[in-house]
């Protein structure tokens, strides 16, 4: 009847004590409202084994300080994270730190350690809520200057001293670690021999005196005091903020063996007979091995953050200024905007710079990923921290500081870093409630033991609870995510790919469609002379210098494109008299004594010169997608050349890859349907979306995710942005224009198409090794803990000791870190020089604007229906420029033509000229007067 009653008495009191858990765990919480003082809130956060307080009240849009005062050292609470605000910063041991944010919405945003084990929550209430009380004398007013100054998120600490700090940090925490271990190993080796021993061969085998009870106290005593000393500071404050992690667990169970041992100790005559059995041993070896495993982690974790140290790396610490024709050696910190520098071969370049004079081939590959070195001549940027050639250079400092690119892509890199993939919400939802679990089960396996396991049933239900206690571990679910997420933001960093966020890591590679803008993107987005074609008594150098010479004085683009391809070419062109320009038709002029013309077809035949010889040519040039440029000398058609926008050269083969990943290709474009088949075709593109103005982009992508696609756009130009934003992951090509790249999420410095390729295999290696650390600590954690409780005790009597529940738990945190540390050695594969064999022959399928429905949910604007020209151009103040699909208000249009359909207005000279290369392309019925042209874009 006794043991009845005491056995209901362990189950009513394992009832309610898991009941309180609950509550004291996730009952509600107090919040502090933040102070105003001068416009701005303020709040001041210890972090010491939690944030205290937790729960912070503060109002929508006022600016807000939180001044974070950490009071400890360890990796845990070495960064504060709020993935909601896109705000993250260093917390270096025992400093004032402040981070300053304004919060833009209202609603409840959590924030967190690194590691996700230690949480907050800032409570945003609307502007139209009460403003907080304000309080001239508050706390942190009466802080002085000094405590307030420390270091902060908005950038008062540069990446350099925070890393330097973070290395510190990281080395003394090792130090540490070391000496706990090895005091822990010395003092527990003797008692674990003689415990083993004693068990495994017998007394005989053992000295009496190594098993005395005071002599193992004596040993053990350290280990618990020194060598426990962070976990159990760490685990009893963590447990008094009403939250708990890994060292809570480890603290509760080596508390409760050692409490134990020592009573059995002091007092054996209070326990009977059967129960009186110590637990030193275990008690020093769980410790020690949980503090090995923490310094092993140390030291692989200090590798996963090499990428930041690596990009720091490449500044040049200093700069050779030449002032008043003396070159003397500057600190990189003293370069200010506007000095001359002086490269010399081999030198790594400062700042971003122009370059002033000199030409040399510059190696970019540590910025841009590119291994070919790039020619840059007067004129020419250079950017810091990439490593001069051969050549001297004198340049002029354009961005220094944190201006320059290489201090952009380590800011992108560290707020990658600090953000949170989606899929780590599976492992922030467990750790939310898993030592609290963890613990109700520690008390429910005791109860259950006590009550219906055989005897010593105290000691057995005192083992089993510690070896649940011990075995969990949420230290790997926390690192799961981060740690990979770390390595592989910092591997795209070196391969020129800077992705903005952990999300946008993710979701790249559930890519299933990209969607490529033509012009900059697929091409090189800057016209060149491709085609001469001289007719009979025409000589080909002759015909090129006749022409150049003529458009020399021009400043059209067609006009600059063929004079530089004949410059290229080695050619002088002579200079020109009686130059004169025929607005949307071409020019004309005296060269060597000839009279040139060069431009349209309208333009000869007004002339009075047949151009049945040139047409097919030019036609032919047309359907490939090139602009034709019609000549004739001394009254005689002479030939035809052709300017196109050119392919990029690996634009087919990182095409071709992209299919050959599984990742449909589409081709969108201003273009009409002809000239976008021809590109297409050029470089294997099976969709190609035509005449698309570019207020219609974002509309096209929408109508590709209504298909069911996950899309990802590339683009480089202002009118990408909406397209790019509205993508599920938006690429900007790096060479394009700030705004597309601010719209993406993903930025490729070097411009070319293989970074795709590159960002999507990135994002599955990185998605393969998250999901493989989680894997590794769901699997633990599940088999462990009904491991350690007991479940294979009825069917085979095997019961866990907290020895090997400790070995183990010690073991999944490092194989977490290992396993990220792994992707380490990824390594971006180059695309080859010829495209891979297509996976079957490309006929393109152009969908032109005619033939496309409006995308759903979107209303066509008006005047952007597509209808025959006439129509568009014949009625109201407002017009679209049929090239480029501009509105142009017909009163002040910059160039206007009349033809048999209708008034054509035009945006700039450079769309009537392209209007006046090919009429009928923009007036045809079909081709429905909204392109954007070959020149235009």
């Amino acid at each position: 009847m006794l043991m009845d009653a005491l056995d209901a008495v362990i189950i009513l009191s394992a009832v309610l004590l898991i009941a309180a858990l609950g509550r004291y765990f996730f009952g509600p919480r107090r919040a502090t409202t933040a102070r105003l003082h001068e416009g701005v809130q303020r709040a001041e956060v210890r972090v010491r084994g939690g944030y205290s307080p937790e729960v912070i009240k503060v109002r929508q849009g006022t600016p807000l300080e939180l001044v974070f005062d950490r009071q400890e050292a360890g990796e845990c609470t070495s960064r504060v994270v709020f993935p909601d605000l896109k705000v993250a910063a260093g917390l270096p041991a025992h400093t004032r730190t402040t981070v300053r944010l304004t919060p833009d919405r209202p609603g409840s945003f959590g924030f967190a350690c690194g590691m996700n084990m230690i949480h907050g929550t800032l409570l945003v209430d609307p502007v139209d809520d009460s403003p907080p009380a304000q309080d001239g004398h508050d706390a942190t007013a009466r802080l002085p200057p000094a405590a307030t100054g420390g270091p902060s998120a908005g950038g008062e600490r540069t990446a350099a001293e925070a890393e330097a700090t973070d290395a510190a940090e990281r080395r003394a925490e090792i130090t540490d670690l070391s000496r706990r271990v090895l005091l822990g190993t010395v003092f527990t080796a003797p008692v674990l021999f003689a415990v083993m021993a004693h068990e495994l061969f017998g007394a005989t085998w053992v000295p009496g005196w190594m098993l005395n009870h005071w002599l193992q106290l004596a040993l053990i005593t350290p280990v618990m005091s020194y060598t426990g000393w962070p976990i159990h500071v760490t685990g009893w404050l963590t447990l008094r903020h009403r939250a708990a992690d890994m060292n809570s667990l480890i603290t509760l169970g080596t508390s409760a063996a050692y409490g134990y041992s020592v009573l059995v100790t002091l007092a054996p005559g209070l326990l009977p007979r059967d129960v009186r059995e110590v637990y030193f041993e275990a008690v020093g070896v769980i410790l020690t091995l949980i503090l090995l495993g923490r310094l092993l982690e140390a030291r692989a974790k200090a590798g996963t953050g090499q990428a930041v140290r690596a990009l720091l790396g490449l500044q040049a610490p200093t700069a050779r200024l030449v002032r008043d024709g003396t070159e003397s050696e500057i600190s990189l910190q003293d370069v200010v905007v506007g000095d001359e520098l002086a490269i010399r071969p081999g030198e790594k370049i400062p700042v971003d710079a122009e370059v002033l004079s000199g030409s040399s081939a510059v190696d970019e590959s540590m910025v841009t990923g590119e291994a070919m070195p790039v020619s840059k001549h007067a004129g020419d940027t250079v950017i810091g921290a990439t490593v001069n050639g051969t050549g001297s250079l004198h340049v002029r400092a354009a961005k220094v500081g944190a201006d320059t690119l290489l201090a952009q892509i380590i800011r992108l890199v560290q707020q990658a870093q600090a953000s949170k993939a989606p899929i780590q919400r599976l492992a922030d939802a467990v750790s939310a409630y898993f030592v609290p679990v963890v613990i109700a089960i520690a008390i429910g396996t005791f109860a259950a033991w006590f009550t219906a396991g055989p005897p010593p049933a105290l000691t057995l239900a005192l083992v089993s609870a510690v070896a649940v206690l011990i075995i969990a571990c949420p230290c790997a679910l926390g690192l799961a995510t981060p740690l990979s997420v770390m390595v592989g933001t910092g591997k795209g960093a070196r391969a020129g790919i800077l992705i903005r966020s952990a999300e946008a890591l993710e979701t790249a590679h559930k890519l299933d469609t990209v969607v490529l803008d033509k012009t900059g993107t697929i091409t090189a987005g800057k016209p060149v002379l491709t085609d001469v074609h001289p007719i009979s008594g025409f000589d080909r150098t002759a015909l090129l210098q006749l022409v150049a010479g003529a458009e020399a004085d021009s400043e059209h683009p067609l006009a600059q494109a063929i004079v530089t391809g004949v410059r290229d070419r080695g050619l002088r062109p002579p200079m020109a008299t009686g130059f004169d320009s025929v607005t949307g038709k071409g020019v004309q002029a005296t060269v060597d004594g000839r009279a040139v013309l060069v431009g349209t077809a309208r333009l000869l035949n007004d002339a009075g010169i047949d151009t049945a010889a040139l047409t097919p040519v030019a036609a032919d040039l047309s359907a490939e997608g090139k602009t034709p440029v019609l000549a004739a000398v001394d009254g005689r058609p002479a030939g035809v050349l052709a300017v196109a926008d050119t392919l990029k050269a690996d634009s087919a083969t990182a095409i071709t890859a992209l299919e050959h990943l599984g990742v449909d290709v589409v081709m969108l474009t201003g273009d009409d349907a002809r000239t976008a088949a021809a590109i297409a075709a050029q470089v294997g593109i099976g969709r190609v979306l035509a005449e698309v103005l570019p207020e219609h982009k974002a509309d096209e992508i929408r109508r590709l995710q209504g298909e069911g696609r996950c899309v990802g756009m590339v683009g480089d130009g202002i009118n990408d942005a909406p397209a790019l934003a509205a993508a599920d992951v938006g690429l900007a090509i790096g060479t394009g224009t700030d705004v597309a790249i601010e719209a993406a999420d993903i930025t490729l410095i070097s411009g070319s198409l293989g970074g795709v390729v590159t960002a999507i295999r990135l994002s599955r290696a990185t998605m393969r090794n998250i999901r493989q650390n989680l894997f590794f600590a769901l699997v633990y954690n599940t088999v462990g803990i009904p491991l350690a409780a007991g479940a294979l005790y009825p069917l085979w009597g095997i019961r866990l000791s907290p020895i090997i529940a400790a070995a183990a738990m010690a073991l999944s945190s490092l194989s977490v870190v290992t396993n990220a540390s792994r992707l380490r050695r990824w390594r971006p594969q180059p695309l080859p020089d010829a495209p891979p064999a297509p996976i079957q022959p490309v006929r393109p399928r152009v969908e032109s604007a005619a033939h496309r429905a409006p995308a759903c949910n979107t209303a066509v604007p008006a005047g952007h229906e597509h209808r025959h020209p006439s129509a568009a151009h014949d009625s109201g103040g407002t017009v679209t420029d049929p090239v480029c699909g501009m509105q142009v208000d017909k009163a002040t249009a910059a160039e206007q033509r009349q033809t048999e359909h209708g008034t054509y207005s035009f945006c700039s000279t450079h769309c009537a000229a392209t209007f006046d290369g090919d009429p009928d392309r923009y007036t045809a019925p079909t081709a429905g007067g909204t392109h954007e042209g070959d020149a235009a874009q």
